[in-house]
């Protein structure tokens, strides 16, 4: 495990990266992502969860780089709409997929960010799902589950399905058009703008917007792509 002055460098890069990004992080999020990172850097090698197991490293290329992209879920989402409770507005709770999680990300930092959000993780390795699911009971999110599954075969609705590095945009958009409620959005990470993916997507899927999602000590393009399904005319 590291040694105390890695942890609390650690500590100090994460509170730092989550404050840039515009994420509010308290004590106890910050353990929890610091434990995270630890049980990837015991298991990563096990489980082949990831050849990126340097701390510092593990903080920008996986950690922050999968908080970037918290603050735009309910912007992206279109679901701020709110409902009447005790007198009061609030939000409806968000349900969340992710595909192709790996070792969990973005899904087990979403959750750590947001525990009104519902996450669930979906990837056909079923020992990646198993570390997923053995993270959500040490973290203590019981707002994360796992399931060891292909894509093609869950029968779940989300308001927002997520993937990093998962596919094309045509295949992610294709294996998992079922998964989105009437009114939800695909949000793909992606490194450099891809056109190219965009140009060779369905005509029934709509890209609404491009955003440039700068991480924090991450020297590398990012950009996350908002998509949604519409409907198509009748013949």
């Amino acid at each position: 495990m590291w040694t105390e002055g890695v942890g609390l460098a650690i500590q100090a890069s994460l509170r730092q990266g989550a404050q840039q990004l515009g994420v509010s992080l308290d004590g106890k999020q910050v353990e929890q992502l610091l434990t995270y990172m630890q049980m990837i850097s015991k298991w990563g090698r096990v489980y082949n969860l990831t050849n990126l197991l340097e701390p510092q490293t593990m903080l920008t290329h996986h950690v922050l780089d999968s908080l970037a992209v918290a603050p735009h879920i309910w912007e992206a989402s279109g679901l701020v709409r709110m409902s009447e409770a005790g007198g009061a507005k609030v939000q409806p709770p968000l349900h969340i997929i992710d595909v192709g999680s790996g070792a969990g990300l973005p899904g087990v930092v979403l959750a750590v960010a947001n525990p009104s959000w519902h996450i669930t993780c979906v990837d056909t390795v079923g020992k990646k799902a198993a570390f997923i699911q053995q993270a959500a009971l040490e973290l203590g999110l019981p707002n994360l589950r796992a399931i060891h599954s292909r894509v093609e075969a869950l029968s779940l609705l989300a308001d927002v399905v997520v993937s990093r590095a998962f596919a094309s945009l045509a295949d992610f958009v294709q294996i998992s058009r079922h998964l989105l409620k009437p009114e939800g959005v695909w949000l793909a990470m992606k490194g450099q703008d891809p056109q190219d993916e965009i140009k060779a997507l369905p005509a029934d899927t709509e890209v609404f917007h491009v955003k440039p999602l700068p991480v924090p000590g991450l020297h590398a393009e990012r950009c996350l792509v908002w998509m949604r399904p519409i409907s198509m005319p009748p013949f």
